[in-house]
């Protein structure tokens, strides 16, 4: 076999990470309006600019070469030309460059031009006119393509993509995303003109996907318009009455006035287990707070009397406990009768479910009003037209119930029909019904704009009239899943923004209490119009791509995947070992998409629910326990990677996102996790070497699954080649050797940043696998004395250990032990004086450095709250790096970075020291699980650059003392 000359990739050598987090970290607090993970509800969502930039880097040469520097390139021109990609990098990833003409055919004509080079490069190679056209650049495949981000970005970068996925969601997701659009670019829409549409000569601009989302808006209108027609009467306004008023004289302006309810809010409830009160059903509410906008305060006040209750709203601050709800505190229940005050616990809960007896009470009515959200009464009318609906089909199938989050199925929500109360049902099933009606309508319009009737006699690339109208329905039918997700019974009231949360906001089906009932024909989060208005913004912004692109419904391991798919550039996201049930939790989706979809994609929606038995997940009640479970997913991800071997392009490397925490500590070798070992043993099994990794900030620190748990800020991002055929094998020992002489450069490097951006502590243990395993796996195999070869977990142990070598003075070494073993705890004298006395110091000298408290023979570290406030580390005659840390992160919390700043400019020769034991330290309290310790020492690193930009601007300030023992 000949080789192929095969240019070093950018992200083979550097990246601009900081642009690049920054961008990411942004759009992931907030997504702006047309962000394509909006488009559908998915679960693993990469932000588009991180994808934009690894595949952009995958694709272009970095300037160094081949072998040295490309002809007479110096290394500072070298250099320049780096710089000019990171450039192009910088400006690529700005969600406001999207549809930038000029900022992506500067990323396109560096794609072109380094496929030209390697194309030159390969000209003699024996299968050169296969492989090597300098005309066509190599097409895209994202075999685990989940919600389409890589997929839709490389088609950006002027690659035909492909996307595959076993799940039948995320098919249609991706046909959204990249199948469909192409085929209708510039094309007017079709639809009859809304009323009242003053679009003007904006209007007549259909470019790109203008024309598509504008007819997805239209034939939503429509819909929503024979909806109101159907099912408006059970949704009714409600009257201002001045017996309302009477109550509340804030409601004053709106008396007389029937205003637009936005939402519905129920408690659920179960009978009183107290004998006396047997026959009431009371209620399970978590708050009864309303709104707590300062100045728009508003609440429920439960009114108690003759053995029963009703509930009015209030304005003003909250009373004493309506935070709470009938939420017990401290009692050994879940909630307390409010009738009596007996305590209601879980199994009571459960078994009122289950026997079918958990039933609901209208709490409020959210009302549209002049200014913001109106919140009323409730009345027995609005209860009993509620109770009118009867809807004819419900959907079927169990919800599972081992997914994570308080699943709701112990209370008897079991099947997906139960998580929507029949008002609910009866609204998703019109809405569903008037999609086909759309379809129709839109195919009709469309043959009377001149389109053709169906494709008989001409070239199946040509679009007919069934073709758009059926892409039509695609999307409305997305706005129908987004309804579902904020029109079933686990939605909730957040009274922060006074506004609508999704039934699902993490991945989990989780069970709520009281549940906000939006209406459908409203103008809110959870009405028709404005969901469609979400699904038409993204097309009209997002997906403007000229590239085909086509999604498929297959298995990564599939042999028997399309011609066209050989040879390909390849980047992808797999599934995480056990983290997320993709397909349990997309069957909540897939009953409402199957609906409406089944006559436009049959073999996709053939099955009853999503399809499970392949799905690559380590989940141990799938396959009869954890080990069985691993096997599974190591043999899966092994065959998937072997087949993305065969079809992967050999001049391009691999890169492949996974961001499974490290964990499992179990003695002092060091970390590691069953899901890292896994997932890189099959990395290596299908014959990867590791050329480089990248923490790319993928996750939010907003995200509810990763609050108080130090979740992953990133993914890491691997970058992959083949393993030469004949690489050598290594022994242990020379194996550490070289961990030794790499990664304590490596590791300063990923600290101090530069070029690359630092890592945050919370990745570091993730991102030191990379050179680790990128030593590792370039050998055959690395052999243990007795001539086995070394697992992944013990080379994951090994490369981790690196971690805590960190070399301080006596007295922050001390500390460290000491912190390990107590953590902020007080222990006893005795063992400290020995501990002090193994570390070269003395607990007088430490309690001089002003980091401990003796007293009662006993001794603890002091926090940093603790610290005095008037601190001069220019006076203090004995400053460990520990106390000037605390010092800092001090300042930090209590006064900002600019104070923070000014503390570390007066001690500048400790500012390595000190960022270095941040990270240490960070991974200490990771492995210990102390989430809050972890925070703050995560908080400084995150901060150090603003804090060395303030330490700058101060100056330096006198000359701090230093000591050495």
């Amino acid at each position: 076999m000949v080789a192929v000359k095969s240019p070093k990739k950018l992200i083979e050598v550097a990246l601009p990470l900081d642009a690049i987090n920054a961008e990411t970290a942004l759009r992931k607090r907030k997504a702006p309006g047309g962000y394509p993970t909006t488009l559908h509800k998915w679960w693993a969502q990469r932000p588009v600019a991180a994808a934009r930039a690894v595949l952009f880097a995958q694709l272009v040469n970095d300037p160094g070469g081949e072998r040295g520097y490309f002809a007479g390139m110096t290394k500072a021109q070298a250099q320049a030309k780096r710089e000019e990609l990171f450039k192009i990098i910088e400006d690529l990833v700005l969600w406001e460059n999207t549809n930038n003409t000029a900022v992506l055919e500067r990323a396109r004509a560096a794609i072109r031009e380094s496929w030209s080079e390697t194309c030159r490069l390969n000209k003699g190679h024996p299968q050169a006119a296969e492989l090597f056209n300098p005309d066509k650049l190599p097409a895209f495949h994202d075999p685990f393509a989940g919600s389409g981000a890589l997929p839709l970005e490389a088609q950006r970068l002027g690659l035909e993509s492909w996307a595959s996925d076993l799940n039948p969601v995320a098919v249609t997701i991706n046909k959204a995303m990249i199948e469909i659009p192409p085929k209708f670019a510039g094309r007017a829409p079709v639809g009859p003109r809304l009323e009242g549409d003053k679009q003007g000569k904006f209007g007549e601009d259909w470019s790109g996907a203008r024309g598509l989302a504008e007819d997805v808006r239209r034939y939503g209108a429509w819909m929503r318009a024979e909806a109101e027609k159907r099912i408006g009467h059970l949704y009714p306004k409600i009257e201002v009455t001045a017996e309302m008023v009477a109550e509340r004289p804030d409601l004053l302006p709106y008396q007389g006035e029937k205003l637009t309810v936005i939402a519905w809010l129920w408690a659920r409830t179960v009978k009183s287990p107290n004998p006396a009160f047997a026959h009431v059903e009371v209620p399970l509410a978590s708050t009864f707070v309303l709104s707590s906008k300062e100045g728009k305060q508003a609440y429920v006040r439960p009114l108690v009397g003759g053995g029963d209750y009703r509930f009015t709203v209030r304005v003003g601050v909250p009373d004493v406990g309506a935070e709470a709800g009938t939420k017990a505190k401290g009692r050994g229940a879940d909630f307390l009768c409010l009738l009596s005050g007996t305590a209601i616990g879980g199994d009571y809960i459960k078994a009122e479910g289950q026997a079918g007896r958990m039933g609901a009470r209208l709490m409020a009515i959210v009302a549209e009003g002049k200014r913001g959200r109106v919140y009323l009464t409730p009345t027995d009318q609005h209860e009993l037209i509620a109770a009118e609906a009867s809807p004819s089909w419900r959907p079927g199938g169990d919800v599972p119930a081992r997914l994570t989050g308080g699943t709701c199925v112990p209370y008897g929500l079991k099947e997906w029909g139960d998580l929507f109360t029949p008002r609910q049902l009866l609204a998703l099933i019109t809405f569903s019904d008037l999609v086909q009606d759309a379809i129709a309508r839109c195919q009709q319009d469309a043959m009377l704009a001149g389109w053709p009737a169906d494709s008989s006699g001409r070239e199946k690339t040509e679009a007919t009239a069934t073709d758009y109208a059926q892409a039509i329905g695609t999307y409305l039918s997305f706005a129908i899943s987004r309804l579902a997700d904020y029109g079933c019974s686990l939605a909730t009231w957040r009274p922060k923004d006074n506004a609508m949360r999704s039934g699902m906001p993490k991945q989990a089906i989780q069970m709520s209490w009281d549940f906000a009932e939006g209406s459908p024909l409203a103008s809110s989060s959870s009405g028709f119009t404005d969901c469609v208005g979400v699904v038409a913004r993204v097309v009209e912004v997002a997906l403007n791509n000229q590239a085909q692109g086509r999604a498929l419904q297959s298995s990564a391991a599939n042999p028997s995947l399309p011609a066209e798919l050989m040879n390909v550039a390849v980047s992808t996201d797999p599934p995480y070992f056990d983290n997320i049930g993709y397909a349990d939790l997309s069957d909540f989706l897939y009953v409402w998409l199957r609906r409406s979809l089944r006559s436009i994609y049959p073999d996709i929606y053939s099955t009853v629910a999503v399809p499970k038995a392949e799905e690559l997940v380590a989940s141990p009640y799938r396959h009869g326990g954890k080990k069985n479970a691993e096997k599974f997913f190591m043999d899966g991800m092994s065959d998937a990677l072997r087949a993305i071997s065969t079809r992967s392009h050999p001049a391009i490397p691999l890169t492949i996102y996974y961001a499974f925490k490290q964990s499992e500590t179990t003695d002092h070798e060091g970390t590691s996790s069953s899901g890292w070992e896994t997932f890189l043993q099959a990395v290596l099994d299908a014959g990867f070497a590791i050329t480089g990794t990248w923490p790319v900030r993928t996750e939010g620190d907003n995200r509810q699954v990763g609050v108080g748990n130090n979740a992953l800020a990133s993914s890491i991002v691997l970058v992959c080649r083949q393993r030469a055929h004949d690489a050598p094998t290594i022994g242990r020992r020379a194996f550490i050797r070289e961990l030794n002489a790499a990664l304590p450069d490596a590791l300063d490097e990923m600290t101090r940043g530069g070029v690359n951006s630092p890592v945050a502590p919370v990745d570091l243990s993730q991102a030191i696998i990379g050179p680790g395993m990128a030593i590792f796996s370039q050998y055959s195999a690395v052999l243990e004395a007795d001539g086995s070869k070394m697992s992944v977990k013990t080379a994951l142990q090994l490369i981790n250990r690196f971690l805590a070598e960190d070399d301080f003075d006596h007295d922050t070494q001390f500390c460290l032990a000491w912190f390990e073993h107590c953590g902020w705890a007080t222990g006893k004298f005795g063992e400290a004086l020995v501990l002090a006395q193994a570390k070269g110091t003395a607990p007088d000298a430490l309690a001089e450095a002003g980091v401990i408290e003796t007293g009662g023979g006993n001794l603890r570290l002091l926090r940093w709250a603790e610290l005095p406030a008037d601190w001069s580390p220019e006076t203090d005659t004995r400053t460990p790096v520990w106390e000037a840390l605390h010092q800092l992160i001090r300042a930090l919390n209590k006064d900002g970075e600019s104070a923070a700043g000014a503390l570390l400019a007066r001690m500048p020769a400790r500012a390595e020291p000190i960022r270095a034991l941040a990270y240490r330290l960070y991974t200490l309290c990771e492995r210990q699980g102390w989430a809050e310790d972890a925070r703050a020492y995560n908080e400084l690193v995150s901060a150090w650059s603003s804090i060395e930009t303030a330490a700058t601007e101060a100056g330096p300030v006198g000359q701090q003392t230093s000591f050495e023992m």
